[in-house]
């Protein structure tokens, strides 16, 4: 396979886990209900944590148009590849939101309310003021992007303890905009996993869905591309990739 085929992997285990895990707290008669957020970021955090080892080797696992426009802003990767990349992303994001509503189904079914069915599948602000929502996405973003440019520096640098560990520290990094950025947006900091999943969920048959929020949609697209180039761009700067 080539980056189209692996990002399909990697991102579809990426939404499978991460969404399943949304899943698993807020839909009703599953084991883990009401678990809470401390739960969800964690899990969140250990679904990139094995997408990025699952396909790392073959593509540097991307998983995330913000971070591919971020390498890319960065001189990291070719722009001919950039393409392959975000189509893989958000077919793979589809795909595993797919999973997800395969593997919940019975539990679709008991949940009453549409808008915790639409929380499965994407992101959604807790006080609905754009501006302030965009910004919230871009500062997640370019934590995650600069972070993961400085993983991918330290291991072309032949740094060891990176190099082997980029996939966990990559999941630490989530965890931490997760419980410290993530309460008024749910921190999607990703275009795929938030857009992939809300498209699932407008054409799957999720049983008694309500409408996708596709006035918000805009948000998690907009904001990660700005923190992903902004990142990329300071650490071409700085750097001089």
């Amino acid at each position: 396979m080539h980056i189209i085929g692996w990002e399909i992997v990697g991102t579809a285990l990426l939404i499978l886990l991460g969404d399943g895990v949304v899943a698993a707290v807020l839909l009703n008669k599953s084991k883990a209900q009401n678990s809470g957020w401390i739960v969800i970021t964690w899990g969140w955090a250990m679904a990139v944590m094995i997408a990025v080892y699952s396909v790392g080797q073959f593509t540097g696992a991307h998983l995330n148009p913000a971070v591919t426009v971020g390498f890319w802003v960065a001189g990291t990767i070719d722009g001919g590849d950039v393409p392959k990349y975000l189509i893989g992303e958000f077919i793979g994001a589809f795909i595993g939101a797919g999973l997800v509503l395969a593997a919940y189904w019975d539990h679709f079914r008991e949940t009453e309310d549409p808008g915790l069915k639409l929380a499965v599948f994407s992101t959604g602000p807790a006080i609905r003021n754009y501006p302030m929502n965009v910004v919230t996405e871009i500062i997640g973003t370019f934590v995650l992007v600069y972070g993961v440019l400085s993983i991918a520096v330290a291991n072309k640098a032949g740094v060891g303890f990176i190099a082997g560990g980029g996939g966990l520290i990559v999941g630490l990094i989530v965890l931490g905009i997760g419980l410290s950025l993530g309460g008024p947006t749910g921190y999607a900091i990703n275009p795929a996993r938030d857009l992939g999943p809300r498209i699932a969920h407008a054409i799957l048959p999720v049983p008694g869905k309500g409408p996708s929020d596709w006035a918000y949609s805009w948000v998690p697209v907009v904001g990660p591309l700005i923190g992903g180039v902004l990142a990329g761009a300071m650490y071409h700067w700085w750097f001089g990739l």
